[in-house]
C-alpha cells in the first residue's frame, strides 16, 4: 500500500505515472535547452515529494545536493532579511534609504520602492558588467549607480527592475545590523531553516557554468565571480535541497525566521501592472507570474553560466525549483512552473474536508448574528467561520467581500479586499441587543433601510412604497 501523507490524503511521493511525465519534461527541457545538466524538483504541502535530473554526462546526473548558482533568487532572501528589520521596528517600509543609509544616489527612494523595483532607479550599474566582473571595481556605494542620472522614471509609478536597488537593501542590511549581509543571512535565516548548502561562494560539489554556442554544440566555461557590493542582487548558490526548504518556508513561514502574514504582505502586487491582462506583477521581493490560469509567486534567477527557478502555488498546495548550469538555452523559470501544472493536472489537490465550528467559536451571540443583513437597499450575508471569524458579503458578489478577525476590544478588523484594515463594531441598544452593524462608517441593518434611526440621513415618512 502507499504511504499517505495525513496532512493531505494524498500519497507522500507522486504517483509512478506522474513521476514519469515529470521526468520526461526536465528530459525535453535539458535536451533541447542543450544544458550540461539540470535538476529539478516538486514539493507539496511543504514536503519534497519528486526529484529528477538530466546530464550531458551518460550515467551521471546531479544530485539535490549539488550546489548551482541561483542569481536573482537571492533577492528573496534579501527581502526576508529586510522585512525582519521592520518587524523588529528598526526601520518602516516608508522610510526613505538616506534616513538609514545616507549618502547615496537613491536617498529619496524608500525601502518598500526599493523592494518593489519601484524606485525608478536604473535597471543595471555603470559598464562593466557587473556579473561577469569582479566586485573589486566597485568598491563603494557610489560606484553602484550613475552620478548623473541614477532615476529613469519618477519615484513609485511602475515596475522598473534595478539590481542596484537590490544591493542597496543589502547595505541597508549591513549598516542597521553591523556586520556583513551574508553574515546576517547565515545567522538569522539559513541555520534556523537548516539551510546549510546555500553559501555566497561555491561549496563542494557544485556545478561549473557554461556558455553554449548559439550555433554549434560546444561550450566555454564562464567565470565563477564574487561581485562585493552587487551580490545582493544575485551572489547566492544553492541546492535543490535547500531551495525546497525555502519554498516550504515561503509558503507557511516560519517564527524563527518570519511570520506567515508578513510573507503574505511580500506577495500583495506594491505597484499596479501595466497590462490589464497581466502576467508578471512583483511584490516586496518576490516576483507574481501567471501560468496556465494559477498565480504562482517566488522568483527566477540567473547569471553567467546559470539559470534557475522557483515557484509556489498556494491554491495547488504545491512547490517546484529548477536549476540549470547554461546562461541561456533552458528556460528554468517556464519550467518550474510547467512542473506544479504538470503535478496538479495529474494529481489536483483535494479540498479540505467539511468539519463544524470548535463549540468555543459557535457561541450563541455570534451565530444570531449570521444570515441577512442589509447596506441599505443592498442585501449582504454573514456567515460564522472558525476562530470567530466573522465573512461578510453582498449577495451579489465582487471585492467588498471580506473576512473580520476578531480584536480584543471586541471589535473585528477587515482581512482583505475592500474593507482591508477597517474595523466591523457591533451596535448595541440600551437593552444589549443588537440594533446595527457599523462597517468603517457603513451601516448594515437587518431590513432594507431601517430603522429609521440609525441610517444616516433618515428616510422618507412615507417610507416604502410603490409607484
Amino acid at each position: 500500500m502507499p504511504n499517505f501523507d495525513h496532512q493531505t490524503d494524498l500519497p507522500a511521493e507522486l504517483l509512478p505515472t506522474t513521476g514519469r511525465a515529470l521526468l520526461h519534461r526536465i528530459a525535453v527541457a535539458q535536451s533541447e535547452g542543450r544544458a550540461p545538466s539540470l535538476v529539478a524538483g516538486v514539493q507539496r504541502g511543504g514536503r519534497p515529494v519528486w526529484s529528477g535530473a538530466r546530464s550531458m554526462i551518460d550515467g551521471h546526473a546531479p544530485t539535490t545536493d549539488v550546489q548551482y548558482r541561483i542569481g536573482s533568487i537571492t533577492k528573496t532572501f534579501v527581502a526576508v532579511l529586510v522585512l525582519r528589520l521592520r518587524d523588529e521596528g528598526l526601520l518602516d517600509l516608508a522610510d526613505p534609504l538616506g534616513r538609514h543609509l545616507p549618502g547615496t544616489p537613491a536617498d529619496a527612494a524608500t525601502v518598500a520602492q526599493l523592494l518593489s523595483h519601484s524606485s525608478g532607479l536604473t535597471a543595471e550599474t555603470p559598464g562593466p558588467w557587473w556579473e561577469r566582473t569582479e566586485g573589486s571595481l566597485r568598491p563603494e556605494l557610489a560606484d553602484l549607480l550613475e552620478t548623473e542620472k541614477p532615476l529613469k522614471h519618477p519615484a513609485g509609478r511602475l515596475h522598473h527592475y534595478s539590481n542596484p536597488g537590490f544591493a542597496l537593501l543589502g547595505a541597508l542590511v549591513e549598516e542597521l545590523r553591523g556586520e556583513h549581509w551574508g553574515e546576517v543571512l547565515r545567522r538569522e535565516v539559513l541555520e534556523p531553516l537548516g539551510m546549510t548548502r546555500t553559501s555566497l561562494l561555491p561549496e563542494a560539489p557544485h556545478a561549473g557554468g557554461f556558455a553554449v554556442h548559439p550555433w554549434a554544440d560546444v561550450m566555454l566555461p564562464e567565470p565563477l565571480t564574487d561581485t562585493g557590493r552587487m551580490a545582493p542582487a544575485g551572489q547566492l548558490w544553492s541546492t535543490g535541497e535547500d531551495l525546497a526548504r525555502w519554498a516550504a518556508f515561503l509558503a507557511a513561514g516560519d517564527e524563527k525566521v518570519l511570520a506567515h502574514a508578513t510573507l503574505a504582505e511580500m506577495r500583495r502586487p506594491a505597484v499596479a501592472p501595466e497590462d490589464a491582462d497581466w502576467t508578471s506583477a512583483y511584490g516586496l521581493g518576490l516576483a507574481l507570474y501567471r501560468h496556465e490560469g494559477r498565480l504562482l509567486y517566488g522568483h527566477s534567477g540567473s547569471m553567467p553560466g546559470f539559470t534557475a527557478g522557483l515557484w509556489i502555488s498556494e491554491q495547488d498546495g504545491l512547490a517546484a525549483y529548477a536549476l540549470a548550469n547554461a546562461t541561456s538555452g533552458a528556460n528554468t523559470s517556464v519550467l518550474a512552473a510547467e512542473l506544479i501544472a504538470l503535478t496538479a493536472a495529474h494529481e489536483p489537490r483535494l479540498p479540505e474536508p467539511w468539519r463544524p465550528l470548535a463549540e468555543a467559536d459557535a457561541e450563541e451571540e455570534l451565530l444570531a448574528l449570521t444570515g441577512p443583513w442589509y447596506w441599505g437597499a443592498a442585501p449582504h450575508a454573514l456567515r460564522l467561520r472558525a476562530g470567530r471569524v466573522l465573512e461578510i458579503g453582498p449577495l451579489a458578489g465582487g471585492r467588498r467581500e471580506s473576512r473580520f478577525q476578531p480584536q480584543p476590544d471586541g471589535t473585528w478588523l477587515g482581512l482583505e479586499n475592500y474593507y482591508a484594515g477597517e474595523t466591523l463594531r457591533i451596535v448595541r441598544r440600551a437593552d444589549g441587543s443588537v440594533s446595527h452593524l457599523d462597517l468603517g462608517s457603513f451601516v448594515l441593518t437587518r431590513e432594507p433601510y431601517g430603522p429609521a434611526e440609525v441610517v444616516p440621513g433618515g428616510i422618507d415618512p412615507k417610507g416604502w412604497h410603490a409607484g
